[in-house]
Order: C-alpha cells, then sequence, then structure tokens
C-alpha cells in the first residue's frame, strides 16, 4: 500500500509536467501559482508525515530529492515561458546554477553512485524563496526576487558541494556543511 509521504511526492512528481504544459499552453499566473504553491506544499508536509510516521527511509528521502529537481526545474521553466524575461537579469547567475548543480551531481554519481540527499537547511531557505520568487513572478511578472533565489541556490548548491566532498558514504539528512564535516 502506498504511504501518504509517497501520494503526497508522487503528487509533486505529477505537478511538475502540469505546471510546464499549462504554461506552454498559456494559462494564467495565478493558476500557475497555484500549482507552485500546492506541489510546495505537497513537499512541505511529505517529510513532516514520514517524520511523524516513522517511515522517512532513506529511499523516500531520495525519491523526493529527485522529484524536487524535477518541480522546481519544471516551475522555473514555466515562469520563463509564462513571463518573458523573467530571467532577464539573472541568466549569469542561473548558467552558474545550473552548471553547479549538475557538476555536483555528477561528483555524487561518481563518489556515491547517487545523488546526495542532504535535506540542508539552506535547501529549505532556497525552496522557500524559489516558491515565494516563482509565485511572485507568475503574478506580478519580473522581479528582483528571482535573481536573489538564484544567487541563495548558487549558495545552496556549493554547500551541497563541500558536504559531498567532506563525507565519505551516501547519508541522507545533513542539515549544513558543519555538520558533515563533525560526522567525518
Amino acid at each position: 500500500m502506498i504511504s501518504a509521504p509517497q501520494l503526497l511526492i508522487l503528487f509533486r512528481a505529477v505537478c511538475a509536467p502540469a505546471i510546464f504544459v499549462l504554461a506552454c499552453f498559456g494559462w494564467p499566473g495565478s493558476i500557475l501559482a497555484g500549482v507552485l504553491v500546492a506541489g510546495f506544499l505537497s513537499d512541505v508536509f511529505d517529510g513532516m508525515i514520514a517524520r511523524r510516521m516513522g517511515t522517512a527511509t532513506a529511499s523516500l528521502r531520495y525519491a523526493d530529492t529527485l522529484v524536487d529537481t524535477a518541480f522546481y526545474t519544471a516551475a522555473a521553466a514555466a515562469l520563463a515561458i509564462a513571463v518573458p524575461g523573467a530571467f532577464e537579469a539573472s541568466w549569469l547567475p542561473l548558467v552558474a546554477l545550473v552548471t553547479i548543480h549538475v557538476s555536483r551531481a555528477t561528483f555524487e554519481l561518481t563518489k556515491y553512485g547517487r545523488i546526495a540527499s542532504y535535506h540542508m537547511w539552506s535547501s529549505k531557505a532556497f525552496g522557500l524563496l524559489l516558491v515565494v520568487a516563482l509565485t511572485y513572478g507568475f503574478i506580478t511578472g519580473p522581479n528582483p526576487l528571482v535573481a536573489w533565489a538564484v544567487w541563495w541556490g548558487i549558495l545552496n548548491e556549493l554547500e551541497g558541494f563541500a558536504t559531498s566532498a567532506i563525507l565519505p558514504a551516501w547519508v541522507p539528512d545533513v542539515p549544513s556543511v558543519l555538520h558533515a564535516y563533525r560526522r567525518s
């Protein structure tokens, strides 16, 4: 039987292509923002429920990480489609963010055989800032919050990269690079 946290992750996985397709077909920004917020809330509650139910396994956390990446990437792509110029002021840091993320994922796949699933405090802040920036963008258009979110994402990816460089083996749920340093 599928658990509530698994259903929430599955819901977010379905929201990823949905928000992208809705943007491609020109649906209003308020609808896109609604899908984004619904996906974000599923992200918040899947972990809370899994911890409360005692089902926060490494495989569930890993699935959550993969789906989060797909969902937030699709949401950013939807904003780029629905709001031309939304990333115009931050295209260079966006390229840096994608480059660091791909480099980090490649490093982790080489080192651990899978992508890290740290759920760091900086990741949680990045997710919240990203949702606020994208929601505001869907509703009002280009805004400086998008650039701030991208820069915060770069810092988050660099912290994750450093954590992966420090930890000798794959472990989920490492709150910060300092925690990784203490574990090594």
